[in-house]
């Protein structure tokens, strides 16, 4: 495993854990998913993993629940990261939502915790101030945000008068907005960016194309999954498939590989299985040549998915048809 070489309390994985998926129905993982969140988090510990996210949303309370029950006497060693969602997140509420989730995860201190999303009506300032006192009093340690720009970033940042280490946000070969400013930003001031989702749901794993989309309830609601993305994407997934041969990977692996290049980006995939969890940390020790690095970066700006509004009128058909699409 490889970290990002800041200076934090605890060692910064370049390879995380997502949780979303622990405790959520929507995933279709079964009713022994908790079991098996249990397998997945242990072996991400042995192999390296110090980052393990979740949020207070996610399950309603059952992913942080989960996530602390599978960490056990590991809590103290890894970083665990929760977010706030952010309805009136004003100072004393930040507080109490704190509380809840380390109770929930069963820690005394919270090593990251963020605000999930950016509030339009509620400035940053207040929010902050109820972080300033958590961190005053030890319950957290660093503070993140999650879906910012990167001038609200540094506003929070202001307004906390410290540093804000993290921005969470998605971020694979196929949403490569952050490039434009968050990871220049991320490199020059010595702050992390968080990539989620960073195999697009999937899109970059190549088990997808046009005759073979997903069926599961998520994906389908991801306009990547278009028939018609999936067959423009092809050429992005023939060439992460090349580069995989090479390094006896799978495109997955490669597809993670491309975003760790960046030394201050920090991938939290998600996991369904051990198997799944070990191929995700092996990602970070894959080196790939610049020609490699080239080839994928043309490839994925050659990629033109149709999204946004050109793309309801396929998403509303799609959703009547089923999975059949009939």
């Amino acid at each position: 495993m490889r970290f990002i070489a800041l200076d934090t309390p605890k060692p910064l994985s370049k390879i995380g854990l997502g949780t979303w998926q622990f405790g959520s129905r929507e995933w279709g993982y079964g009713p022994d998913f908790e079991q098996r969140a249990a397998q997945i988090v242990r072996r991400a510990v042995e192999l390296g993993v110090t980052v393990f996210d979740t949020a207070e949303i996610y399950a309603f309370g059952r992913s942080e629940r989960i996530l602390g029950a599978a960490l056990g006497d590991d809590r103290p060693k890894v970083v665990v990261a929760t977010k706030i969602l952010p309805i009136l997140p004003v100072a004393a509420v930040v507080q109490q939502r704190a509380v809840a989730s380390a109770a929930r995860l069963g820690v005394t201190s919270i090593d990251l915790y963020q605000v999930h999303q950016p509030n339009p009506l509620v400035a940053d300032h207040t929010t902050m101030r109820g972080m300033r006192a958590l961190q005053d009093v030890g319950l957290v340690g660093e503070v993140g945000v999650s879906n910012y720009g990167l001038r609200r970033w540094q506003v929070a940042e202001a307004a906390l008068g410290r540093r804000v280490l993290s921005n969470q946000v998605r971020y694979s070969m196929v949403d490569r907005g952050p490039e434009q400013d968050l990871l220049p930003y991320a490199r020059q001031a010595g702050r992390v960016v968080i990539a989620y989702s960073p195999l697009a749901q999937g899109f970059l794993s190549g088990r997808y194309d046009a005759k073979n989309p997903p069926t599961g309830a998520v994906r389908r609601a991801n306009p990547y999954f278009l028939p018609e993305n999936l067959e423009r994407g092809a050429n992005l997934i023939e060439t992460l498939r090349q580069v995989a041969d090479a390094h006896d990977a799978t495109p997955s692996q490669i597809a993670l590989a491309h975003l760790l290049r960046h030394p201050n980006v920090l991938a939290i995939p998600g996991a369904s299985g051990v198997e799944q969890m070990e191929r995700n940390a092996a990602a970070a020790d894959i080196d790939l040549a610049d020609d490699e690095y080239a080839a994928l970066a043309e490839a994925a700006r050659r990629f033109r998915p149709v999204t946004g509004l050109a793309a309801m009128p396929q998403m509303l058909r799609a959703r009547f048809a089923g999975p059949t699409g009939k």
